[in-house]
């Protein structure tokens, strides 16, 4: 039986209420499924805020899924409200355009999200990037690093466009047309990989110079302020 996201989501949304009635304040969809981009393997990055979250809670919720269709695919995250509008901001500017909401709105998080913060998520961003594709590069060697790397600067790359244009553009198929060159070879090579289960050593190479050339500039260019 094929996998339908909307009817899976009626289900657990559906439990979600029966278990934290009023207490539910947000669901919300992240990842593939989230950006129309899914595929029979893509996990289901469900968002879940309640008004405080406890140790019985994740017990309780974790039950709950194991009692629905399809709970190998289930990841995501849970939190309470408080925690989440005192969580690192950077991370909340991500958090924020990378959840479509399923019920409530997670607007309440936008006064908390400023100019620096959206700096800071690309600085942090090309940080990991340049340190984890330059380790690779010397010692492990390993393309299915690299290829999580470039799946990661993927959204960096969506973090550089909102900085340019204030416009945040979740599909990389629309978002490639529209960056500047450095930013469009990297989304790109981020689709192609997808598609590329072997990689020769001259290719892993070269996309590993790229990404780490890509990484170098944006720590330079977005300096501290």
């Amino acid at each position: 039986m094929d996998f339908n996201i909307n009817t899976w989501m009626k289900g657990y949304l559906d439990g979600l209420k029966a278990l934290f009635a009023s207490r539910l304040q947000f669901v919300g969809l992240q990842g593939s499924y989230c950006r129309g981009e899914a595929t029979v393997n893509s996990d289901i990055d469900a968002v879940v805020i309640l008004d405080q979250v406890t140790p019985g809670d994740l017990k309780a919720y974790g039950a709950m899924l194991d009692t629905l269709p399809n709970r190998e695919k289930v990841c995501g995250f849970i939190s309470g409200r408080q925690e989440l509008l005192n969580w690192e901001r950077s991370d909340l500017f991500q958090f924020y355009h990378d959840t479509t909401p399923v019920l409530g709105s997670i607007d309440f998080l936008l006064p908390q999200i400023d100019h620096e913060d959206i700096h800071r998520a690309i600085r942090i961003g090309a940080c990991n990037i340049y340190h984890l594709c330059g380790h690779n590069m010397v010692h492990e060697k390993d393309v299915d690093i690299l290829k999580n790397l470039y799946k990661s600067a993927a959204f960096t790359v969506q973090a550089v466009y909102y900085d340019q244009t204030r416009a945040y553009l979740k599909q990389k198929e629309e978002l490639i047309p529209l960056l500047q060159p450095p930013e469009r070879e990297i989304l790109q090579t981020v689709i192609n990989l997808k598609q590329q289960p072997n990689m020769a050593q001259t290719e892993f190479e070269q996309f590993s110079a790229l990404l780490f050339n890509w990484a170098a500039g944006l720590i330079i260019e977005y300096k501290t302020e």
